[in-house]
């Protein structure tokens, strides 16, 4: 059944960031609607990689990503923001305070500004060039995203890749998977410091083998079922890994989708903004987190959560064009609904 929101602010993702963007429009007074074409909250986090640590989330030392998810669900429930799951935003009509928002589910919103909080848009896995990978992959012998560790418990797991999805899975499958080999075609990693630093301890206690310099060249086994990788040295020397899972970490592929076609300055599949209010070219609406670039950008939770602010506080005057905002610390002014 097809519907129209009127609302303020209408939130495109919501993962991490478009979650807390809710919460900051929330605690100025301002309405909104979560769309997102998955069919639950959390994007990446809750698709990919529930039950990966996250390590730079101030105040927690380390946080699962699917509790990050429900953290900040909890933190909006005072708001009660509408929610449209499992829709996809296909066309972008009028202006600043005067957008219609419409979806593939014929479904209506109208808001007086918009926030793209898309992560990397319609994303999936860049996937190794090897023969024979779709049979693995329909058995999970190959696997791009580790949803649950326990999957992988007892198992012989070959990991490829050089960056902070590499290492940390490396990192938090010790003590659950039998084995954990790690293939890279150089020693350096593009990961956090810290965590490539304790990969490295890790290897030297044993708890996992670096496989270095190498990058697959095949996969052999029957039937979809893994025996063995296959990795190729720069000289073309090849060995064989025993493995019963293969986990190619080699980044994702984005795709902006309909986005592309709103008229919106982009930068490399990213819409560009101003960074000090997360503007994009397009007036009334703002790009937050991973969609979004200017010089100096971090690809970071913890950055896209600032965005959100700074978006939120941009927009109020937009929706409130007569009415003055004086900043309010939450310490102070306390969230509706709080104990």
């Amino acid at each position: 059944m097809t519907q129209q929101i009127d609302t303020d602010v209408a939130i495109i993702g919501a993962g991490p960031v478009g979650l807390f963007a809710a919460f900051e429009l929330g605690m100025l007074k301002l309405r909104c609607v979560l769309i997102d074409v998955l069919g639950e909250i959390g994007g990446q986090c809750t698709a990919l990689y529930p039950e990966k640590p996250i390590y730079d989330i101030p105040g927690h030392p380390a946080i699962e990503a699917g509790e990050l998810i429900a953290q900040l669900d909890r933190q909006i429930a005072p708001f009660a923001p509408a929610r449209l799951l499992g829709h996809r935003v296909e066309r972008l009509e009028g202006c600043e305070g005067a957008f219609t928002l419409g979806t593939d589910a014929g479904n209506a919103v109208r808001a007086k500004a918009v926030i793209l909080a898309a992560g990397a848009g319609a994303f999936g896995p860049n996937r190794p060039p090897l023969d024979g990978l779709p049979e693995y992959e329909a058995t999970g012998a190959v696997q791009y995203y580790v949803r649950r560790r326990e999957d992988l418990r007892g198992k012989r797991v070959v990991i490829a890749g050089g960056g902070d999805s590499a290492v940390d899975w490396a990192l938090a499958l010790r003590g659950i998977a039998a084995s954990i080999q790690v293939v890279h075609r150089r020693n350096r990693f593009r990961a956090a410091p810290e965590s490539a630093a304790q990969l490295d301890e890790a290897a030297a206690r044993g708890e996992v083998e670096m496989v270095i310099p190498y990058q697959l060249h095949a996969l052999h086994g029957e039937g979809g079922r893994l025996a063995a990788v296959e990795v190729a040295d720069l000289d073309n020397a090849t060995k064989h890994l025993p493995a019963d899972v293969l986990l190619p970490f080699f980044g994702l592929s984005m795709d902006l989708g309909p986005i592309a076609g709103w008229g919106l300055e982009l930068e490399r599949h990213h819409v560009a903004v101003d960074p000090a209010t997360c503007r994009t070219s397009l007036p009334g609406v703002f790009a937050i987190g991973d969609v979004a670039t200017y010089p100096g950008k971090l690809k970071l939770i913890l950055q896209g959560f600032s965005e959100a602010a700074m978006a939120a506080h941009a927009i109020h005057p937009i929706v409130f064009p007569d009415q003055a905002l004086h900043f309010e610390y939450s310490t102070s002014k306390g969230v509706p609904g709080a104990a």
